[in-house]
């Protein structure tokens, strides 16, 4: 069958900027942006409202199975998480979920259940689709993948200052620890393991500003797309 639609892969460690770097990206490009880092923040947020341990398989697929998970993108053109019908886009993005979407994400039994709703985005759509293991295991074919990283205390600094603005107020030395024992966790978990794709260009944005970073992430897309 005849690959209808384009493929961006954008994957990397916590704190690259890869969620607001792979949104400008898809509206520059009009594709669709997919983060499929929320949809693992999702089911970790069930988990921490329910007092479910995220390092338990069977605890947390008996969680998955009995949820209703939507992912949507509304009128002003974002991506919507839902949980059993509520909006929790905000939710999810509270300091303390990310460990528990880090623990949750490790077990093999949920990275299957959640891969086709994944894949069957990309078979419907021009995507830009973020994560830890999309040019290596979501989307192997994607017609191009780029790894996005930075200095671990330069993601620390961003999140520390996203999180600021949120009213989520964090020791930067905090942030930092959490940004390194994520690192460590997304690395060396035995589930699609967060590594580089082979055929992933590096983009290093620890001494760039926004606006080159996605410059040059723009640079690339369209090198690769028109090889």
């Amino acid at each position: 069958m005849t690959k209808q639609h384009k493929s961006i892969a954008i994957d990397g460690p916590s704190g690259a900027g890869k969620s607001t770097l792979a949104k400008a990206l898809a509206e520059a490009l009009g594709y669709l942006y997919v983060d499929t880092g929320a949809i693992y923040r999702t089911v970790g947020l069930q988990a921490c409202r329910t007092g479910t341990d995220p390092t338990d398989p069977a605890a947390v697929m008996a969680l998955l199975e009995r949820l209703q998970i939507r992912l949507e993108h509304g009128k002003d053109g974002l991506q919507h998480m839902y949980l059993n019908g509520e909006d929790v886009s905000q939710a999810i993005r509270q300091h303390e979920i990310s460990a528990y979407a880090s623990a949750v994400s490790a077990i093999p039994q949920v990275r299957a259940f959640l891969l086709a709703q994944q894949r069957r985005l990309a078979e419907e759509h021009d995507v830009v689709m973020d994560g830890r293991d999309i040019g290596t295991v979501v989307l192997p074919d994607a017609d191009v993948k780029i790894f996005l990283t930075a200095a671990p205390e330069a993601r620390a600094r961003r999140r520390w200052l996203e999180l600021k603005q949120r009213g989520q107020e964090r020791a930067y030395e905090t942030v930092l620890r959490d940004v390194l024992e994520r690192d460590d966790r997304d690395t060396h978990r035995a589930a699609a393991p967060l590594r580089q794709a082979e055929d992933a260009v590096l983009a290093d944005t620890t001494d760039k500003d926004l606006e080159q970073s996605l410059a040059l992430l723009i640079q690339i897309a369209k090198e690769r797309l028109q090889a």
